[in-house]
């Protein structure tokens, strides 16, 4: 890793899955991608909402674009899992909604 990349961000074994994150902190680098580009959030509203310096938000990205290919793939995995387990446990709430928008 570049060394101005080694002051934002870290992987360490056993902390989010070895995900590469922000350096001191639990957001991974996958986390800053997804709320920039899917959920439209700009790169200052994401500093500013998890205290972070703009320059490791930044330095985020730039890891992202370099890892590309694996980083979205992990989404993907994650993705994939959680849909399969919400399908195997569905909600209790949600049948208990169903029910009554049924019954109604």
């Amino acid at each position: 890793m570049d060394n101005h990349l080694n002051r934002h961000i870290e992987i360490t074994p056993g902390v989010r899955s070895s995900k590469p994150r922000i350096a001191g902190t639990r957001i991974t680098v996958a986390d800053v991608a997804i709320m920039y580009l899917q959920m439209g959030q700009s790169l200052e509203e994401i500093a500013g909402k998890y205290q972070l310096s703009l320059a490791s938000v930044h330095a985020a990205m730039a890891f992202y674009y370099d890892h590309r290919e694996e980083i979205d793939q992990r989404i993907a995995s994650g993705a994939a899992f959680v849909e399969a387990d919400r399908l195997k446990h569905p909600s209790l709430l949600q049948s208990k909604l169903d029910a009554i928008r049924n019954y109604a």
